[in-house]
């Protein structure tokens, strides 16, 4: 079921009503939201039910045995490995047999060994990557005693399948998310309100934004090699909106649909595209996955308490596993190893890149050196785009070079469709909200404190989707 379908429309006020008007204890509301969870993801496909089913059985018991074996820390130790084997082995079946059965045929045959590799047609699972690192949190956080293992199966389940963040985040951590599960909540209509509010503005994103945005880059994507230098360029920025919009958008979508229903997940975009390097875009882009990498790989391989070149070691083993946990391409592993080189080079000449506050703090314009910081990084970004859009490294290699070899000036993209125009428009916005949560979390001054000011922003919006809307797109992450 799709977040911007006529379906989740019908589905989303009919659990609200039954979950705080008929389910008003927190065992039966629970139970609603893994009812409601499972008809939510198997809307696309009832078989995966039993996969995203098994995961949960799996990643509870082990929970249960590693309290069971308190004491026994060798025992603990096989528990936590046996479950974390297993939910990686059926990501890697799923999401990597082919690829590296594929790959692996095409070294041997290049070394003349000839190998009858055996590949399988089957269907990658929507989301299995999120609610695989999802359970994964867990076994591993009980096993440091980070949080007690559970004893409600249904809590459990509800955790791992919660509709709202199931599909593409945010990645919870167990810690956060299952204590939410554990205790009794209250409706809160201020809260409620504003998670309205960055749903709107989630929509207004993904529907008038990523989707238009889609439309355009896909119809010229492939012509590279025909197109000039500056429209190349464009269509890289194109991307670099759709994907942000895209998936910020979902986020907002998540996290907002989530405090309809009294629970708080974790921030998962912080207006990256106003980084002053690529380390804080790191740190403000997809953060449920980064502080996930951060502390479940990078921490466990030394981070940063080791010398600059195991750091710098550290860091492109991160992300080349984060390449590929985005996919089963060659693509995204260098677009990891891309990002990967430069937080080396940042680390290398130990630039400076822990800002304490948002750009431009207390001023409405950012400084000389904030704006050029900000620009640089914003072009690698589109750059490290590219290579995540292509299909393959040789079209990424082909593209860039068409970038910068072609002709270069060419505005026709920019007067043909409003779409980058939107882009800037919203960033606009979201460059004065920069220091809230959401762009819609108006502050109680003037004029935001009048309601008629404030609904007549809602009209609007409500307005450019109706009339907008560009024709309905899956989720980018939805493959992930």
């Amino acid at each position: 079921m799709l977040f911007n379908s006529l379906e989740f429309l019908v589905f989303l006020p009919i659990v609200f009503l039954l979950y705080w008007f008929v389910f008003r204890t927190r065992k039966w509301q629970n139970l609603l939201v893994v009812v409601a969870s499972y008809t939510f993801y198997g809307w696309w496909d009832w078989r995966f039910l039993f996969l995203i089913a098994l995961t949960s059985i799996c990643s509870f018991a082990s929970g249960w045995l590693i309290e069971h074996y308190e004491g026994h820390r060798q025992r603990q130790r096989w528990v936590s490995a046996a479950n974390i084997v297993l939910n990686l082995g059926i990501l890697g079946v799923f999401k990597y047999y082919n690829f590296f059965v594929e790959n692996l045929d095409a070294l041997l045959r290049s070394l003349g060994w000839q190998l009858d590799c055996v590949t399988i047609n089957i269907l990658l699972p929507v989301g299995i990557s999120f609610y695989t690192f999802q359970a994964l949190s867990y076994t591993i956080d009980v096993y440091q005693k980070k949080l007690p293992a559970t004893h409600d199966v249904v809590e459990f389940f509800a955790y791992i399948s919660f509709f709202p963040q199931l599909v593409a985040g945010p990645i919870e951590r167990a810690t956060n998310l299952l204590p939410q599960f554990q205790r009794q909540r209250t409706f809160d209509y201020t809260q409620a309100v504003d998670g309205m509010r960055q749903m709107l503005w989630g929509f207004l994103k993904k529907l008038v934004i990523a989707d238009n945005c889609a439309t355009l880059v896909n119809e010229y994507w492939n012509q590279y090699d025909a197109l000039p230098g500056m429209t190349l360029f464009l269509l890289g920025v194109l991307f670099t909106f759709q994907i942000y919009c895209d998936f910020s958008g979902y986020s907002d979508i998540a996290i907002g649909c989530a405090r309809l229903f009294g629970f708080n997940l974790m921030r998962n975009f912080n207006f990256p595209y106003f980084s002053r390097s690529i380390p804080e875009f790191w740190r403000r882009w997809h953060i449920s996955l980064t502080t996930w990498f951060r502390d479940y790989i990078y921490f466990p391989l030394g981070g940063s308490r080791c010398d600059k070149w195991k750091i710098i070691r550290n860091v492109y083993i991160v992300w080349a596993i984060s390449g590929l946990w985005h996919g089963a391409n060659w693509t995204f592993v260098c677009w990891g190893l891309f990002h990967a080189t430069l937080l080396a080079i940042y680390n290398v000449f130990s630039i400076n890149t822990k800002y304490e506050h948002v750009v431009a703090y207390g001023h409405y314009l950012p400084s000389i050196k904030e704006a050029l910081q900000m620009a640089l990084t914003f072009v690698l970004t589109i750059i490290g785009w590219i290579i995540f859009r292509a299909e393959s490294m040789t079209q990424a290699a082909e593209y860039l070079t068409a970038m910068v070899r072609n002709k270069f000036f060419d505005p026709s993209l920019l007067y043909k469709k409003p779409y980058l125009l939107f882009g800037m428009a919203l960033l606009a916005i979201e460059w004065l909200q920069r220091d809230k949560q959401h762009a819609l979390q108006f502050s109680a001054i003037k004029p935001f404190n009048y309601r008629a000011v404030r609904w007549g922003i809602y009209f609007l919006i409500i307005m450019m989707i109706s009339i907008y809307a560009g024709a309905s797109q899956q989720f980018i992450y939805f493959q992930f």
